[in-house]
């Protein structure tokens, strides 16, 4: 059975070869937010790195790109990672007039 040790910005699962880190929902904001702030350009994933708040290792970062790309948030290819999800309009409309508790 694989070792686990969790830490404030992710979890290290160890086997005997091997060791896979899995981000914290923090660090996935994180990397959410700075990207919808920047999506204006296609970000390298080197620059992305240096420019985010925390230190984010690189296995951990490629992780949580792969998860904005399978969910549809962001394009990620040879020129960078770029954000282009936009929330639906239907959504956008129904939360207009709600009272938030």
């Amino acid at each position: 059975m694989p070792k686990l040790k969790i830490n404030k910005t992710e979890i290290v699962e160890k086997t005997e070869n091997d060791a896979k880190r899995y981000p914290n929902l923090n660090t996935v904001l994180m990397v959410e937010d700075f990207l919808k702030e920047h999506r204006d350009m296609p970000v390298k994933v080197s620059e992305l790195k240096k420019k985010l708040p925390k230190q984010v290792m690189h296995q951990t970062l490629r992780i949580i790109l792969e998860y904005l790309f399978r969910s549809g948030k962001i394009l990620y290819g040879p020129r960078g990672v770029q954000w282009i999800y936009s929330e639906p309009e239907h959504i956008r409309k129904m939360m207009e007039g709600s009272l938030e508790i």
